[in-house]
């Protein structure tokens, strides 16, 4: 039984907390809300762990501060190498619950019971910060119910808060389904929540000696439909509005509130000082009132959409650079071809922060082709703003759009104004991808069994047949019903001979005044990728 929680604890409680998530990483995969075969949370948290882990085993002094003690300077190295480490949204919001708890109790004299719920709740604080647009029902909830827990024990007593904390994440756990209907739709609980309840178990372990048992959450073989909210813009918002602010933290939150509710696509990127505000509005004028209700908005611009003019042809610029994130051989080579520099499907922030600093410049582009990596890609721009880089991350969520968007950039415009045509070109281009479903099903689209052919739009299940070529044909079909001038296929490494034929065949008689382009994509588990525009 411990009464403090000393480094050598610490560094029992990571390898503790790693070994528990590999033990459940195939279950908290099998979390994912869609039966496609890219749930990958539990794979995710384990990465950043083990990055975690590696830190402390290297005990690199890179960031001692003179004032950490030893436990603070093992929980600086752990959080430290969960950031470095971290993949996906999960694995970046676990690397800001580390950090948040390394804060707290690095210059500690010891760690008890009221350290450790001060603690947590900064590290729910971090987690909360890490997130645009908080929901309710993730391992947000999770964690700030550790803390409520942890601060009503008000005990010195570290296994008694350490408990209560755990107990009380199981017990939110439980209830995220009533917060989030997807969740509640899908009959599962949040993946990310799973693996911090996991982590917590692992620390009262570490301080008592016993193991808590816990009932296994169950995954069910069906599931029920559930539906994903769309990241896009949406066209309804006729301006742009963009503009740098000299504000502090707290006001930009409230800003960033008040912007919400007035519009869409909202990106507030900075460090305690100066940001950068972007957001789709009817109402130009409170936009602008909210910066100026925050702090000092200057360098202001408004673009009506109806007015935008057609793009100028890409040019290189030896000033700026383009970073990109994606699978498959085919479409590594047709990225690096507009001058990008290709770093592979699921970084970690470490690796995809090596390549931005391997550019060499000052103003970067970040283009993640997924929602787990612009999460990391999020938390890059941050790391290479405190080292003198310029980050913009460009939220495409597929490879179709980071090559529409990479066919607009212009060297000629300020660097602000280009990502924003980017952005914009990104989010012209319509995506869909298909891909055979792991299991069985219930989706939006009706059941699924395993083998079964799910053709996905934007994220959503849109289709599901059993014939390959049928399905993608009439995938495009569909989209093309809602317009269209061009159509991108990126074939995939498994598509079968005959079947891009097949579909740009079946195109050329039906929508002749479309254009096609097909590529060797080679890109895994996707027969095929779609982009219209």
């Amino acid at each position: 039984m411990l009464d403090t929680l000393d480094a050598a604890a610490v560094r029992r409680w990571c390898a503790g907390g790693l070994a528990a998530l590999k033990r459940h990483q195939g279950e908290i995969d099998e979390l994912n809300v869609y039966p496609v075969p890219d749930g990958d949370t539990g794979t995710n948290l384990v990465l950043t762990l083990t990055s975690a882990q590696q830190a402390l085993a290297m005990d690199l002094d890179t960031h001692a501060d003179g004032v950490s003690t030893a436990h603070g300077h093992a929980l600086r190295l752990m959080a430290r190498g969960a950031l470095l480490g971290a993949r996906g949204n999960s694995g970046v919001i676990l690397s800001q619950i580390l950090r948040g708890l390394a804060d707290a109790l690095a210059a500690a004299p010891q760690v008890r019971g009221r350290e450790l719920a001060v603690a947590l709740r900064e590290a729910t604080d971090a987690a909360y910060t890490a997130v645009a647009r908080p929901v309710e029902g993730t391992v947000l909830s999770v964690v700030s119910a550790a803390a409520g827990a942890a601060e009503q024990a008000g005990s010195d007593e570290l296994r008694v808060v350490a408990r209560a904390a755990a107990n009380a994440a199981t017990a939110a756990l439980a209830r995220t389904p009533e917060q989030l209907p997807a969740l509640a739709r899908a009959g599962v609980v949040d993946a990310g929540g799973r693996g911090l309840c996991l982590l917590l178990d692992a620390l009262v372990e570490v301080v008592t000696g016993e193991s808590p048992e816990r009932p296994e959450p169950g995954v069910p073989a069906v599931r029920q439909p559930v539906t994903v909210a769309r990241e896009t813009g949406s066209p309804e918002y006729a301006y742009e509005v963009q503009f740098l602010l000299d504000a502090e933290p707290t006001a930009v939150e409230r800003m960033r509130q008040a912007l919400v509710t007035i519009g869409d696509s909202l990106v507030v990127v900075g460090d305690a000082g100066t940001w950068q505000v972007h957001v789709h509005v009817n109402d130009v004028g409170a936009a602008i009132e909210a910066g100026v209700t925050a702090g000092r908005p200057y360098q202001i611009a408004v673009t009506r959409f109806a007015d935008q003019p057609e793009p100028a042809p890409a040019r290189s610029s030896g000033g700026r650079a383009a970073v990109v994130v994606a699978s498959g051989a085919g479409i590594a080579e047709l990225l690096a071809a507009e001058g990008a520099v290709v770093v592979p499907g699921n970084p970690s922030v470490g690796e995809l922060l090596a390549a931005v600093r391997a550019t060499g410049a000052a103003r970067v582009v970040v283009l993640p082709n997924d929602p787990d990596a612009q999460a990391v890609a999020n938390q890059v721009a941050e790391e290479a703003h405190r080292l003198g880089v310029e980050v913009a991350v460009v939220p495409t969520r597929s490879p179709v759009q980071a090559l529409a968007a990479l066919a607009v950039r212009d060297p000629r415009r300020r660097f602000a104004d280009d990502v924003i045509a980017m952005a914009e070109a990104a989010g012209a281009c319509r995506y869909a991808e298909v891909c055979r479903a792991g299991r069985e099903a219930l989706t939006v689209a009706g059941p699924c069994r395993a083998g079964d052919v799910l053709a996905l739009v934007e994220g959503e299940v849109n289709l599901i047949g059993v014939d390959l070529v049928d399905t993608c044909v009439a995938l495009v079909d569909r989209m093309l019903g809602g317009g269209g001038e061009l159509v991108t296929l990126l074939v995939g490494a498994d598509a079968p001979d005959g079947l891009v034929d097949a579909v740009r065949a079946h195109i050329t008689a039906r929508w002749p005044f479309v254009e096609v382009q097909v590529y060797p994509g080679g890109q895994p588990h996707h027969p095929l990728l779609v982009g219209v525009e």
